[in-house]
């Protein structure tokens, strides 16, 4: 390391040995910490989560495509890691940074402790970070290009690092929808979990929905069944004629990664088919995004975007305040909805939409994880209201 490296490791590290794992910004700002996890590079968009409870669920959120989270709370990994709390099956977020070394597990449910996992699952952790200033950093300049970099041995080139950063393509333009979406339409009949029987196996269904899968999470789908929708899970690039041949009673637009914009080049005209054919919609995340855009509504890129669950959202047409799951780097611009386009729900951080629906069909949806993992269970009468228009639509039918 030079000077000027010895000068950006925080001073509660400079009397311990050598520091095995870097965080390079594009910028070329270096933040030396303790490696854990998978050692190795990697390099995506930083972004930082609020939550302090869900960092199982957040790692294995496919939203997070591409994305190294730094986590504001301090203490990360005193629940351990289960399989039942996977989101996905497999890892999507590309690391984790933290103030704090990853505590041991101290609960029931821990079949693991986090290090470890993080170590199977070949993603890079970095401990020792002083996340407050980084959280300020992002608010300040936006969500930066950076580079993770774990070597047991210490030997890392923070030049080489800085570079790798430097030439990243980025999220915008980008599909990522289409490296997270699954691979086959699959039915999913599991509900949620509650205690002490675990996942529901065997819940009433009574309503045929398809869910598109832009990067789904496992407990969207299991709130799903729990209002009694029989839920088949579609790939993202599925067409509207080989959705509708499902003879779906609703249809179920999924949350996702990357620019709705990139995404939208197939999913728009696909999404106005099924709107065509009178189907109830309900949306979140990209999902709310690309509904949006089948309206005529267009999306931004956000300078930091929402990312925790702990974001109050105001329902502007009740008055009601929900704390919500958010995690999101773009939004819809509420001045491209038509009139015919509702906004029903605000972020009372930033005055951002967070929901809308149309003025006359059954078509709504919202910004935020009203599923919950992780999160409050505030905004779970969003799955009933789905459910309740799907059964409207059917008697008129």
């Amino acid at each position: 390391m030079s000077a000027a490296d010895t000068a950006a490791t925080p001073v509660f590290l400079r009397d311990r040995p050598r520091p095995t794992a870097c965080l390079a910004l594009a910028d070329g700002q270096l933040f030396w910490g303790r490696g854990f996890g998978a050692t190795g590079r990697t390099v995506g968009e930083l972004c930082f989560n609020t939550a302090m409870t869900g960092y199982q669920e957040v790692m294995t959120d496919p939203s997070y495509a591409d994305q190294i989270v730094a986590f504001t709370f301090p203490h990360i990994g005193n629940v351990g890691v289960n399989d039942e709390d996977l989101e996905t099956g497999s890892p999507v977020a590309l690391g984790m940074v933290t103030r704090m070394d990853p505590t041991e597990p101290s609960n029931w449910r821990a079949m693991e402790p986090l290090d470890r996992w993080m170590q199977r699952i070949g993603r890079i952790g970095i401990a020792g970070i002083d996340t407050r200033r980084l959280t300020r950093l992002v608010r300040a300049q936006g969500m930066p290009h950076a580079a993770l970099c774990h070597d047991a041995t210490g030997d890392i080139d923070a030049d080489a690092l800085v570079e790798m950063a430097r030439g990243w393509n980025g999220i915008e333009n980008a599909d990522l929808a289409a490296g997270v979406t699954c691979s086959a339409p699959y039915g999913w009949t599991e509900g949620r979990w509650s205690w002490p029987d675990g996942y529901d196996k065997s819940p009433q269904t009574r309503h045929r929905v398809v869910a598109v899968d832009f990067g789904a999470k496992h407990n969207i789908l299991r709130c799903l069944t729990d209002v009694g929708c029989d839920v088949t899970v579609v790939p993202a690039q599925t067409s509207a004629g080989d959705i509708l041949d499902l003879k779906p009673d609703g249809i179920f637009l999924t949350n996702g990664p990357g620019d709705p914009a990139a995404t939208g080049v197939y999913a728009v005209d696909t999404i106005r088919s099924l709107i065509d054919a009178d189907l109830p919609v309900f949306g979140i995340c990209l999902g709310h995004q690309l509904l949006a855009m089948a309206l005529g509504g267009k999306t931004v890129k956000m300078k930091f975007g929402h990312h925790g669950a702990n974001h109050p959202v105001k329902d502007v047409e009740t008055g009601k305040v929900e704390i919500t799951s958010m995690n999101h780097g773009f939004t819809v611009d509420e001045t491209s909805l038509s009139d015919a386009v509702v906004q029903t729900h605000i972020s009372l951080f930033d005055g951002s939409n967070c929901g809308l629906r149309d003025a006359e069909r059954p078509l709504f949806s919202v910004q935020y994880h009203p599923e919950a993992s992780p999160g409050p269970r505030d905004s779970f009468y969003l799955f009933e209201r789905f459910a309740k228009n799907i059964e409207k639509s059917k008697r008129s039918g």
